[in-house]
């Protein structure tokens, strides 16, 4: 495994830390050669209704981000091994499903299984990253957050391959489609079965009582997620008010394909570079703060281009400086709030955590689109919209909490927690 992957990742790498971002990378090359393309499958070759293929993908949403808090809890329960090879089983048997069926029913089966899967696997490997990379600061091996801008970089790196796949294979049909994202995730599956260790060297199981009840409680977490949730919320505009903006512009949605390659290229390319400038001169809280300003000024460039309401390509500049922005901002804000979570979490709970924040920016995003939607629709002058978008993550700046680097993380009470053997 080492002398293939050296030349693609950087040599500072663990091999474990190696395997979990290729498997990043691997997963969403897989889920996003399907997903692209489900809408369009369900409506046209299965002949749903609109409100059932909304509802659709709502489901497979929620059985994914909504559940991610379950999977992180199991990650902590059962070790990193067990879930995430439950997790790219599921994922398999789903897409295999999806790819044959054609009745309502067999579809929202097949992508709750899908969305479940992606709930077991992504944060026991997510929270699994962090752990390392923690270890890795503490070791004098450099910042977290270098190590969970790799991260990001794969995972973004995977959304941009996984279309082109899928696309070349819907040549076929979209059975094709998702066999091979179903292939995908079976190297995955023999893969981790190989390589990932049945015991991570340094990690401890332990059982602590009122796991949720102390997350509930733990203020500077929730208000992180709040955080988290409002940047997540305005980057999740890409797929929803900024469709909208190039429409009216253009006439039409073709333009889109390029403002998203405008934004993986920007992550695959810059992330690094950003996350290494962002660490020397910018303490966490600010980084933060500089990301939510970035992104609030990719809205208010739009709201001050609307009321000209030009048309054209020229009209599309507003809404390639949103990208621009929106994606800057992401890149400052990710890595750091992931680098955080280590050290708000209790001993022995970090998949908890890392799922919980999965989860409460994910019920942020769903609730924040349902209201950006209904502003797009309402008749009101054209700025308002844009202006009510970029006053999310000015708010959100009141709620930032303070970050003293290299914090140790929260420890539970003796009475609250046992270590357990670990079974990993």
């Amino acid at each position: 495994m080492t002398p293939l992957v050296t030349p693609v990742l950087p040599p500072f790498l663990t091999p474990l830390l190696r395997l979990l971002i290729l498997t990043q990378l691997a997963f969403n090359i897989g889920f996003f050669a399907v997903l692209p393309f489900l809408a369009e499958h369900l409506g046209r070759t299965i002949g749903m209704a609109g409100w059932l293929v909304g509802l659709v993908l709502g489901l497979r949403t929620f059985s994914q981000q909504g559940l991610f808090v379950v999977g992180g809890a199991l990650a902590d329960r059962y070790g990193v091994r067990p879930v995430v090879l439950t997790g790219c089983a599921l994922r398999i048997a789903g897409f295999a499903w999806l790819g044959y069926a054609d009745r309502t029913w067999a579809v929202i089966g097949a992508v709750l299984l899908i969305g479940f899967a992606a709930a077991l696997f992504s944060p026991a490997v997510e929270s699994e990253v962090a752990r390392q990379a923690v270890l890795r600061e503490a070791a004098g091996d450099g910042p977290r957050t270098r190590v969970l801008a790799l991260f990001t970089v794969a995972g973004q790196a995977g959304a941009f391959v996984g279309p082109l796949l899928g696309a070349a294979l819907l040549a076929v049909d979209f059975r094709a489609v998702c066999l091979a994202g179903a292939g995908v995730f079976v190297l995955v599956l023999a893969g981790h079965v190989v390589l990932l260790p049945q015991h991570i060297p340094g990690r401890r199981r332990v059982r602590v009582r009122g796991g949720p009840r102390n997350l509930a409680r733990n203020r500077t977490f929730l208000a992180l997620c709040c955080g988290y949730g409002a940047c997540l919320l305005a980057y999740n505009q890409l797929y929803l008010a900024l469709p909208a903006e190039v429409e009216r512009a253009t006439g039409s949605q073709a333009p889109l394909a390029w403002l998203f390659a405008l934004s993986s290229l920007l992550v695959v390319t810059a992330q690094l570079p950003v996350t290494r400038w962002a660490g020397k001169r910018l303490a966490p809280r600010r980084s933060l703060a500089a990301g939510l300003l970035l992104t609030a000024a990719g809205f208010a460039a739009v709201a001050a281009a609307r009321p000209a309401a030009r048309t054209g390509t020229a009209a599309l500049l507003p809404a390639a400086l949103l990208v621009v922005l929106l994606t800057l901002g992401q890149m400052l804000v990710a890595p750091v709030v992931r680098a955080r979570v280590p050290d708000l979490a209790e001993d022995g709970r970090l998949g908890l955590y890392t799922g919980a924040l999965s989860s409460a920016s994910g019920l942020i995003v769903l609730l924040g689109s349902a209201a950006t939607g209904t502003l797009l629709d309402a008749d009101l002058p054209p700025a308002v919209p844009w202006l009510a978008l970029a006053a999310v993550p000015v708010a959100a700046l009141a709620v930032l909490p303070r970050m003293a680097p290299g914090s140790a993380p929260a420890q539970p009470s003796a009475t609250a927690a046992r270590e357990i053997p670990s079974r990993e």
